[in-house]
């Protein structure tokens, strides 16, 4: 049986210039990788309508048994200026105990360090009860359109079980061991746009300004106190992100206004309960200033929890195990693909140190490699005992 290095795994899979949502054949290299111990694969292209087609790849060795699957993302964030690089971003080179490169950190050396951990375990085990699979993206970093909520439908229709998810997500702030996340919050975003009628600012009666409306609106739904938090996640939040007046003169009141905000809510709402809250001010105030009103959300996933089990606390004390850290069980940050999966199967996240990801030099500590491999094959032999 074949085994990997995951560093050399890591290294060659950063080469391909995988930037959302090209693909570069790295799913075609995988591939060949997994085939070669025992996988039976699927590149799964998906397209939609006002969206780039992207490849995935769906692996399975085994058919019967509990299926433990690893997912993860092939594609990357742009790597910026490349002259604020201290290599080329797609040339991965070590330095001073670390592999520097794009998707070093997020997520490439994550799913090098599970494929080397699945060849380790099956030289050991050369027969077990059950199966491995891997569910792998080109879509996480872009509109995660055509990417895991398109395979998870897929395998919805194949009828094909799924018992726990790993998701090699960087979760860890500075020290690997210190975090695992078992939810995460969902996040909605609002465009909202005031029609208001335009005028001279020197006969404001004669016309109705918008940014004052726009104003009194941002300001009520700003201080909403939707919750106090609960004993998972954070208190529910709402951000302003942009204020727009596309105005060219000084002496003129605008004919219209426009914001965006986005809200990051726990498991006490969903996104339809926000939206209805949030849509009773716009009426009310817009009522009050006779004006009128245009409100476009987006919904990028709900809020959800994998409550914890014996796979969770077992995985837990691998990681205390080998890093000396017991790892918090949280449900921090932003969101993760993890939202489409929870649909299918339960699961958890746990990947490398986060700090520098989406950075220039964004880089792995050859360390935490090692011991990323370690614990992700600790996790099968446990896991199929």
């Amino acid at each position: 049986m074949q085994k990997f290095n995951e560093l050399q795994l890591a290294k060659e899979l950063i080469r391909f210039p995988t930037v959302t949502p090209v693909d570069a054949g790295v799913m075609k290299f995988l591939e060949k990788k997994l085939k070669n111990l025992g996988f039976k694969t699927k590149i799964l292209e998906f397209k939609e309508k006002g969206f780039k087609p992207v490849k995935n790849l769906y692996a399975r060795l085994g058919t019967k048994g509990h299926n433990f699957c690893y997912a993860g993302h092939l594609d990357v964030v742009p790597p910026g200026n490349i002259k604020d690089w201290a290599i080329n971003p797609f040339g991965p080179s070590i330095k001073k105990g670390h592999l520097i490169g794009r998707g070093a950190n997020d997520m490439k050396s994550s799913v090098a360090a599970f494929v080397s951990a699945v060849s380790i375990f099956l030289s050991k085990n050369k027969k077990f009860n059950g199966s491995i699979s891997l569910l792998i993206t080109g879509d996480e970093e872009g509109d995660a359109v055509n990417g895991t909520k398109k395979v998870v439908e897929y395998l919805k229709r194949k009828k094909e079980k799924i018992n726990f998810c790993l998701v090699g997500e960087p979760t860890n702030p500075n020290r690997l061991g210190e975090m695992i996340k078992i939810g995460r919050r969902g996040s909605l975003t609002g465009k909202l746009t005031i029609f208001g009628l335009q005028g001279h600012v020197a006969y404001p009666h004669r016309a109705n300004n918008p940014s004052t409306i726009i104003v009194n609106i941002l300001k009520e739904i700003k201080d909403i106190k939707f919750d106090k938090g609960t004993k998972d996640f954070q208190p529910t939040n709402l951000e302003v992100t942009k204020i727009n007046i596309n105005n060219t003169a000084d002496n003129v009141i605008p004919a219209s206004a426009e914001a965006t905000f986005n809200i990051r809510f726990n498991n006490k709402h969903s996104s339809n309960s926000i939206k209805k809250r949030l849509n009773k001010i716009f009426i009310k105030i817009n009522k009050k200033y006779k004006s009128k009103f245009k409100i476009d959300y987006r919904v990028s996933g709900e809020a959800f929890l994998t409550r914890p089990n014996k796979t969770t606390y077992m995985i837990q004390n691998i990681i205390k195990k080998i890093t000396k850290i017991k790892p918090k069980l949280s449900t921090t940050g932003g969101t993760s693909d993890l939202r489409f999966i929870k649909a299918i199967s339960p699961g958890l996240e746990f990947g490398l140190v986060g700090k520098t990801m989406h950075k220039v030099d964004e880089a792995v500590s050859l360390k935490d490699l090692k011991d990323l491999t370690k614990i992700y094959e600790s996790i099968l032999q446990n896991y199929f005992k």
